[in-house]
Order: C-alpha cells, then sequence, then structure tokens
C-alpha cells in the first residue's frame, strides 16, 4: 500500500470559475479522509482529478513515491465508486464485480477467488446470478463497493456513494462502509456534502469552501475547535449559535449581560460569540455566565426540544439563543435562565472569520 498526496492543486476553467484553489494534504495507509463541503466547493473536483478523469490546472498528485498526475486513470491503480452505482444493467452481479478485472486479463481462477471473497465480504453471495434490476438499492450499491474491493486498488474514492438511498438504508450501509474499508488498509478518499457521515467514517476530515481547504482535521477536533467561522457553522446540527457582539471593557454585550472575553491582546469593537445548543443549558446556582430571556418557538426533535429564546434586551432587537433542553418540560412562552459555560464558548474574529486562541 502507499500513501496519496496532493501538493498544490489547482483547477482553473477560466478565471471567473476557479474550484480548486491550491489544495495540499496527505492521506496515509488505513486512513480514511473525506472532502466536507457545500456544493460547488470544489470537493467532487478535486476526486475527479486524482483519479484522472480531470487534468490539474497546477500541482502535483503522488500515489507512494510515483508521480500520477498526468497518468491516464486507468493506469492510476486506484477504485472508484460513483454516487451512480455505475453497474451494467445487462450483466449479471458477479460480472458486474468482475469486468474491471477481465479488463485487465485477469486469469479466470483469480477472478473467481477475488469475486467470491468480496461477496462473502459483502453478504452478495446469494445475489451473484441476479442483475442490477432485480436489486434494492442497498444492494446495488454493495455491488459498487465490491466492484472497487475486488481490484484491490492502491487507493480507493467514493463518490457521495450514499446520496441515493434513503435515510434508514443510509445508516446500515454507512456502518457496512466503515467496516468494509478499515480492512483495506488503504488511503480512503470519500466525497460527501453530509457531515454525518464526514463525522462517522472519517479519521480525517477536510472542510472545503470556495476551492480551499478550510479546516484539515481528525472529526473530533473539527467538531470542537472549528478553526473559523464556516466550519463553525457549516459542522454541526443543530448549527451552532454565532452572535455578533459588541466588546466593552473586557466584555462581550449578549442584550442586557455581559460576557467574559478570552485573553486577547486587542479587543476588537466586534466579535462572534459561538456556542452550540448542546452546550447551552437551564442556569445552576453555580453557574457564573448566565442569560436570561424567553421562549419563543420550540421544536421537537425527539430526545430533545430545540428551544429559541429571545435574550431580555433594551435594544431594538433581542439577540436570539437556541437550546437543547429536556422534553420534560412545555417551555412554550417560558421565561428562563439559561448558562452558557465557559469552556464551551468559541470566539471570532469578525474581519477574518478566524477562531481566537
Amino acid at each position: 500500500m502507499a500513501k496519496l498526496e496532493l501538493k498544490n492543486l489547482n483547477k482553473t476553467y477560466n478565471p471567473k470559475v476557479i474550484p480548486v484553489k491550491d489544495i495540499s494534504l496527505t492521506v496515509d495507509d488505513n486512513e480514511f479522509l473525506t472532502l466536507l463541503g457545500p456544493s460547488g466547493c470544489g470537493k467532487s473536483t478535486t476526486l475527479r482529478m486524482i483519479a484522472g478523469l480531470e487534468e490539474p490546472t497546477e500541482g502535483r498528485i503522488l500515489l507512494g513515491s510515483e508521480d500520477i498526475t498526468w497518468k491516464r486513470p486507468g493506469d492510476r491503480n486506484m477504485a472508484m465508486v460513483f454516487q451512480s452505482y455505475a453497474l451494467y444493467p445487462h450483466m449479471t452481479v458477479f460480472e458486474n464485480l468482475a469486468s474491471g478485472l477481465k479488463l485487465k486479463k485477469t486469469p479466470r481462477s483469480e477472478i473467481q477467488q477475488r469475486v467470491t471473497e468480496v461477496s462473502q465480504l459483502l453478504g452478495l453471495e446469494e445475489l451473484l446470478q441476479r442483475k442490477p434490476g432485480q436489486l434494492s438499492g442497498g444492494q446495488r450499491q454493495r455491488v459498487a463497493v465490491g466492484r472497487a474491493l475486488v481490484r484491490r486498488a492502491q487507493a480507493y474514492l467514493l463518490d457521495e456513494p450514499l446520496s441515493n438511498l434513503d435515510a434508514l438504508l443510509r445508516e446500515r450501509v454507512r456502518a457496512d462502509i466503515k467496516q468494509i474499508f478499515a480492512a483495506q488498509k488503504a488511503p480512503v478518499i470519500y466525497v460527501t456534502h453530509d457531515q454525518t457521515e464526514a463525522m462517522t467514517l472519517s479519521t480525517k476530515v477536510a472542510v472545503l469552501n470556495n476551492g480551499y481547504v478550510q479546516q484539515l482535521d481528525p472529526p473530533e477536533r473539527i467538531y470542537n475547535h472549528p478553526a473559523n467561522l464556516f466550519v463553525a457553522g457549516f459542522v454541526g446540527s443543530p448549527q451552532m449559535n454565532l452572535l455578533t457582539l459588541p466588546c466593552q471593557e473586557g466584555y462581550a454585550i449578549l442584550g442586557n449581560f455581559r460576557v467574559n472575553l478570552p485573553h486577547i491582546p486587542t479587543v476588537p469593537p466586534q466579535i462572534v460569540l459561538g456556542i452550540r445548543p448542546e452546550n447551552v443549558r437551564i442556569a445552576r446556582p453555580e453557574d457564573t455566565q448566565t442569560i436570561q430571556g424567553r421562549v419563543y418557538l420550540v421544536e421537537n426533535l425527539g430526545m430533545h426540544n430545540l428551544v429559541s429564546v429571545r435574550v431580555a434586551s433594551y435594544q431594538t432587537e433581542s439577540p436570539t439563543v437556541r437550546a437543547l433542553l429536556p422534553t420534560d418540560q412545555n417551555w412554550s412562552d417560558a421565561e428562563i435562565t439559561l448558562a452558557l459555560p465557559p469552556q464551551n464558548i468559541h470566539w471570532f474574529d469578525v474581519q477574518s472569520g478566524d477562531a481566537f486562541g
């Protein structure tokens, strides 16, 4: 196996359309990297350049010690799983799994052995003589994954492979994918706009926006220590509270309340306070950082209520803070006191969007 490296990768279609801008990252053996971001951020274009389906404008792609930047897709020893499954409808499952090996003129006995191994791994033994039209969406997705696995490639590329599945099936197949590729001991690059997939599958996540990597870190660090406002707002559901607040004498002013600022060499006139709804809770006697307000919206999420609170304020517009609170009380139109634990507050620069500290 070999690590996969992208070095200063760029893609330009014209001066106004630059989907990928100076991306550099490394995916080692047994690492699962997810490219996460909204539509148009450059994640699929990056994957297609790695696969050889598009040529980069600048930069290099290395697999192990070999520069594969200009190699044809078939010569890269990579396997790709597409969003659309891309199965041959006239072929059986066995023939679909074996198709890539036949093109490489692999001996028949080895094809049989590899297909048998992969079909057992994916639970496809009973389906080998069926055609794609006779399979469910989850079964077709497993066949698409199996066709990549029989290649025994040096790296695996997956382009939003679960997006065509319903929510329940997506959860099951997601668990399968995590186990399957953990056993391959090869670099995996996975593209998605679904943060749940990114957080549950990955050993590392690269959050992209406007062609740039905003943050490259393990999932827990992406979630707990977002590098900037984009990452903070994009990752997490419900979305993080992000409030632009004025600063006075070492405090941020939130409605009628003051929130202690972190140590900042020069206090700006404004700052962005971020805190996740699950970290906002009903205040306890020992809490020192609290706010008060009135509930104006309650959304039942099953295990929790997502409660929107207008913070008490002398200003014309009251700031809003959302909190995940227990379902054992009726919060509608209630006056409540909320705690903002200092260790869970994130601070961002208004101008650059970068996190402080």
